[in-house]
């Protein structure tokens, strides 16, 4: 300590600074360095020994708890002057409540999202036409993982999109996992007009009812929306995939609506569709392929 007040004693002489300001300052400096430090060391410790949604939910847990403590000390460093402080925000309070209006509103809309949880972290969203995956939400804003909208089910572009939390009132939010897990996804076959109709239906169905990450999920959708519907009301008439027929042009679409994980949409439609290729080749289903003028 003695040391301390020599050293700023030394800094005061030479920059002609009154000694408590750079007192005041480098307690500052020291307690958001040390605490900084501690955070880095806790995220690399937590990373090492856990994995998975423990490591995020454990850290996120351990990064609020030194923030807490960080603002503690800060408070009792600055413990005599914030009274001086107070009476100059009372003075310029209009002023800043102005230039301070839209982090004062994210704020508010944080502690929106974190106990209506309009969406949560890895929930799949879309706002203003970005999809993408929630990664985190901080007291300011949120962070989403880019989807590729390219096509129906896109894959991880790898860019990170900042939204500030205020927009949760300003625009609709499309959550792709709020209340159950799973959505309806269609997927369209095209089949010769002259083909045997019930045999092609049959082969698709046997198809889709047999891949693995599609038939054990009606049964979870029911017991899903069975819990759900206590505070939203939510029908289906069906759950298991079914086969739409519609005849267009020269040919007929056999229409297959199943559900699945929305994250998972890319690769069950590559699994379909290699099956009924597979199919196709056995002379099993009648494809129909359109011919280059």
């Amino acid at each position: 300590m003695e040391f301390f007040d020599k050293f700023c004693n030394y800094l005061s002489k030479l920059t002609t600074i009154n000694k408590n300001y750079i007192s005041l300052i480098l307690s500052t400096t020291i307690v958001i360095v040390i605490f900084s430090f501690i955070k880095k060391i806790g995220r690399k410790t937590i990373r090492k020994k856990i994995e998975g949604r423990k490591e995020y939910i454990i850290n996120q847990t351990i990064q609020i708890l030194l923030n807490i403590g960080e603002i503690v000390f800060l408070l009792f460093i600055w413990n005599e002057y914030i009274q001086s402080l107070m009476t100059l925000i009372s003075v310029t309070s209009a002023a800043m409540t102005i230039a301070l209006r839209e982090l004062i509103l994210n704020f508010f809309c944080g502690i929106y999202i974190k106990m209506k949880k309009p969406f949560q972290v890895e929930n799949r969203i879309e706002i203003k036409g970005i999809l993408g995956d929630v990664m985190n939400i901080s007291s300011l804003n949120f962070e989403v993982l880019e989807i590729s909208t390219k096509e129906q089910h896109g894959q991880s572009t790898g860019v990170i999109v900042t939204f500030p939390n205020s927009i949760v009132f300003s625009e609709p939010i499309r959550n792709l996992n709020k209340g159950f897990k799973y959505v309806w996804d269609e997927l369209t076959v095209k089949v010769k007009l002259d083909c045997d109709l019930v045999k092609n239906k049959q082969e698709l169905y046997k198809i889709v009812n047999n891949v693995e990450i599609i038939k054990n999920i009606p049964k979870k959708m029911k017991a899903q929306i069975s819990e759900i519907n206590t505070t939203n009301r939510v029908y289906f008439n069906k759950y298991n995939p079914t086969i739409y027929t519609k005849v267009v042009n020269n040919h007929i679409e056999l229409t297959i609506r199943y559900l699945m994980h929305p994250k998972k949409g890319r690769y069950v439609e590559s699994i379909l569709w290699n099956k009924i290729l597979e199919e196709y080749k056995d002379n099993k289903i009648d494809l129909y392929v359109e011919e280059d003028n």
